[in-house]
């Protein structure tokens, strides 16, 4: 018997069998540096077994095992999971595989989320992940992703590109009775984006919601905002902090909402400098 074939990485291994051969060889390689939890060499050796599948013209091997490296180097160096994940993302695209990059863009996003912050890539994303759900007729997944585009769109102070989202997906939810009464949700969210821009905008805006749903009216989110609206008016900065430390005494507001309240808050500030 002759000698195995040569497997450093980039060394090139002619025929199909010698392919197969040290595509194995790697793909045992992986899971041993998996078990030893050597995430950076497993992730490397799952990517020469992607490569040597391509070489072999089986993409969706491939694609797989690239994922398979990403989810290797997410435990330790996220940008190579990103570029490895936008590899895999390619081939699927390529084969109509539009749900599975979708899901991929997805992780991409929470990679730029949580691990390296970047709220721009983190956006552009979700919005790929968004296009490809929704081309796929999966609008519930879409609208998670549109949400958090939103979320962050906010956070950069885009209030515009925020608020048409939080109406695309309130008028979506209204057509469901199962999903009718999130929209409450979706409509305050917008509408304290409409009060970090402007008070007589936001008045139009809640005139509009209340419209849409009724049940919106009577909500502690819209009597908050109405509340709120009006202190902003009177330039009251006293009444808009006890206003809104009631509401929180009772709903206990989230990281996102008490940022937004902040900002409106610091407009009656400024006003009053």
């Amino acid at each position: 018997m002759g000698p195995g074939p040569d497997l450093r990485p980039g060394k090139r291994v002619s025929g199909g069998s010698k392919v197969e051969e040290a595509s194995e060889m790697y793909h045992r390689a992986a899971n041993m540096f998996k078990m030893s939890k050597n995430w950076s060499k497993a992730g490397d050796a799952f990517c020469e077994v992607a490569n040597l599948s391509l070489k072999n013209q089986n993409r969706h091997d491939a694609a797989t095992n690239f994922v398979d490296a990403a989810n290797c180097y997410k435990k330790v160096a996220p940008t190579e999971a990103v570029t490895t994940l936008m590899k895999a993302i390619d081939i699927f695209t390529d084969m109509g595989r539009f749900t599975v990059a979708a899901k991929h863009h997805q992780t991409i996003a929470e990679i730029y989320e949580t691990e390296k912050v970047d709220l721009e890539k983190c956006i552009k994303h979700y919005e790929k992940a968004a296009d490809f759900f929704r081309g796929e007729e999966s609008t519930s997944s879409a609208n998670k992703c549109q949400l958090k585009v939103a979320q962050y769109a906010a956070e950069m102070k885009d209030y515009e590109k925020a608020i048409s989202i939080y109406d695309q997906v309130a008028a979506t939810s209204l057509e469901s009775s199962l999903l009718k009464y999130s929209a409450k949700d979706y409509f305050f969210r917008a509408l304290l984006c409409h009060l970090c821009i402007d008070v007589i905008n936001a008045n139009n805006a809640l005139t509009r919601y209340q419209e849409m749903y009724p049940a919106f009216q009577d909500s502690r989110e819209c009597k908050l905002i109405k509340s709120i609206s009006t202190h902003l008016e009177e330039e009251n900065v006293d009444a808009f902090t006890e206003t809104v430390t009631e509401y929180d005494s009772i709903s206990r507001l989230d990281q996102w909402t008490t940022m937004m309240l902040n900002r409106i808050k610091k407009t009656i500030q400024e006003d009053l400098k």
